[in-house]
C-alpha cells in the first residue's frame, strides 16, 4: 500500500519549501504535474532566475523553474487555506494554480535582462505559450476547454473575481513572496526574511468585492514585507554591478546586430533570428530555442570575433572585467550630462567606442505603490488602503532616483578627478 501511494505522489525538494508533493490523484494537481514535464517549462531550468545577477551574488544561480515551482506551492497554500473558509472559491483552484506555475513560462534569456536586450515582454510571450505550443495548450484544454481563457484572464487582471488574479499578480502575491525569500537565499543578503506563515494566514476574501485582504492582525508582517521589497531592490536588484552587468550584455548584442545587419556575424540559427527580427516577429519555436545556454555559448565564442569591439565586450561579460559605477545622484541633471560628455572625450581619445564602454543609468525607487488597487486591509469591516494606517508604509510610498555613471575601471582615478571637481563646485 504504501509503494501504491508513493506513485501518485511526485515530490520536488526546495530550500524555501522544503518538500513540494503533488498527489496524481487530484486531477488539479496531475495537471500541474504533466505541465511540469513539458518542454516549455522544462526550459525554466536553463534560465537563470536573476538574470547577470550572479556576477555580483555568486550564489544566486537559481532558476525560473525551481521559482516557478516556489510560486505555485505559496499559492497552493494561500489558496488552499482561503478556500476552506470560503467553499465558493472551491471551483478556482485550477486556474489559479496553473496561473501561479506558469507565470513566468515566458521568460527569455537572462530573465528580466532580456527585456531590456531584445525588447521582448515575457507576459505577452506566456499567453503565446497557453494559446499555441501543443503540449502546453494541450494540457489545459484537455482539463477544461475554458482554462487557457482564463489563464488569460488572470494574467491580464481581467477576470472577474479579482482574488483569482490577485494571488497570483498583485502588490501582495505569491509570486513576490517566493522571489523576494529565494533571492535573498541565494543571494545570501539577509534582507529577505519574511514572516511568511504570518502573511499566509492573515489573508481573507471579502465577498462583497470579490478582494484579497488582509486582517488587521497582518499588519505588521506586511509592513515588514513592504521593508523587505524596498531593500531587496534597493541592495540586490539594483545593485551598481548588476546594472554594469547587465550593461555589458546590452552593448554585445547591440554590437552583435550590428555585424549581423553586415553579414559579419557568426552565430546559429536561433540567434540569428533573436537578432535579426523584431522579437515579436520570433516563431514560437525558436523564441522557445532561446535560453542562457545558447546565449552564453555565443558571448563565449565572439570573444575570438575579428571585430575589436563586440570581442572586448565579449571578454569582459566573461571574464567579469565589468564597467565601474559612479553614483552622481548628488549632481545636477546638466552636472551629470557634462561629466558624461567629458568622460566620452577622454575614452574617444584612449581610442575606445565611447557610446559603448559608458552611460548614465537612472533607477527609481519606493517600497509601495497603488499598482493594480494596492494592499486592502480590514479595519472595522472596512477594506481600506494599507498606506492610510501605517505611517511607515506611507514612507515607502514616496520614490526617489538614484543615478550613476558607467564607464571603464581603468579609467576611474581620471573620472573621479572630475567627478570631485564637480561636487566641490569646481566645475
Amino acid at each position: 500500500m504504501r509503494r501504491l501511494v508513493s506513485l501518485n505522489l511526485r515530490t520536488y525538494h526546495d530550500p524555501l519549501h522544503g518538500a513540494i508533493a503533488l498527489d496524481a490523484k487530484d486531477p488539479t494537481e496531475a495537471l500541474l504535474i504533466q505541465l511540469i514535464d513539458t518542454p516549455a517549462f522544462q526550459r525554466l531550468r536553463r534560465i537563470r532566475q536573476l538574470g547577470p545577477a550572479s556576477l555580483t551574488f555568486h550564489g544566486a544561480e537559481s532558476s525560473r523553474f525551481t521559482h516557478s515551482l516556489g510560486v505555485m506551492a505559496t499559492t497552493r497554500r494561500a489558496f488552499d487555506g482561503l478556500a476552506k473558509r470560503y467553499p465558493q472559491l472551491r471551483s478556482h483552484r485550477s486556474a489559479i494554480l496553473c496561473a501561479a506555475l506558469l507565470h513566468d513560462v515566458g521568460h527569455g534569456p537572462f530573465s528580466h535582462t532580456a527585456e531590456e536586450i531584445f525588447g521582448i515582454h515575457h507576459e505577452a510571450w506566456t499567453l503565446q505559450i497557453i494559446d499555441h505550443d501543443p503540449k502546453v495548450n494541450g494540457l489545459l484544454t484537455g482539463h477544461d476547454a475554458h482554462l487557457p481563457k482564463t489563464l488569460e484572464q488572470i494574467y491580464t487582471h481581467c477576470h472577474p473575481l479579482p482574488v483569482v488574479w490577485q494571488l497570483v499578480s498583485s502588490q501582495l502575491d505569491c509570486d513576490r513572496l517566493d522571489y523576494l525569500m529565494r533571492d535573498s537565499y541565494f543571494t545570501g543578503a539577509n534582507y529577505g526574511r519574511l514572516d511568511l506563515d504570518r502573511i499566509l494566514l492573515a489573508l481573507e476574501f471579502e465577498p462583497d468585492s470579490g478582494e484579497l485582504i488582509v486582517a488587521h492582525k497582518g499588519l505588521a508582517a506586511i509592513e515588514h514585507y513592504l521593508v523587505v521589497r524596498y531593500f531587496m531592490y534597493a541592495q540586490v536588484y539594483n545593485h551598481p554591478k548588476n546594472l554594469a552587468a547587465t550593461w555589458l550584455l546590452i552593448q554585445a548584442f547591440a554590437r552583435a546586430r550590428e555585424l549581423l545587419s553586415q553579414g559579419q556575424l557568426t552565430a546559429d540559427s536561433t540567434v540569428v533570428a533573436w537578432l535579426g527580427q523584431p522579437p515579436e516577429n520570433l516563431p514560437l519555436e525558436t523564441y522557445l530555442a532561446g535560453d542562457d545556454i545558447v546565449f552564453q555559448y555565443h558571448l563565449q565564442r565572439w570573444q575570438h570575433s575579428g571585430d575589436p569591439l563586440l570581442a572586448d565586450l565579449c571578454r569582459r561579460w566573461v571574464n567579469r572585467d565589468l564597467l565601474k559605477t559612479l553614483e552622481v545622484t548628488s549632481l545636477s541633471t546638466q552636472q551629470q550630462q557634462q561629466l558624461l560628455v567629458q568622460v566620452q572625450h577622454h575614452l574617444t581619445q584612449q581610442g575606445l567606442e565611447a557610446a559603448a564602454y559608458s552611460g548614465l543609468k537612472y533607477i527609481w525607487s519606493n517600497g509601495y505603490t497603488l499598482y493594480q488597487q494596492g494592499i486592502k486591509l480590514d479595519q472595522d469591516n472596512q477594506a481600506i488602503d494599507i498606506n492610510r494606517v501605517s505611517p511607515l508604509i506611507q514612507t515607502l510610498t514616496q520614490s526617489f532616483e538614484r543615478s550613476w555613471l558607467l564607464y571603464p575601471r581603468e579609467s576611474h582615478p581620471w573620472v573621479r578627478k572630475q567627478w570631485l571637481a564637480y561636487s566641490n563646485g569646481g566645475a
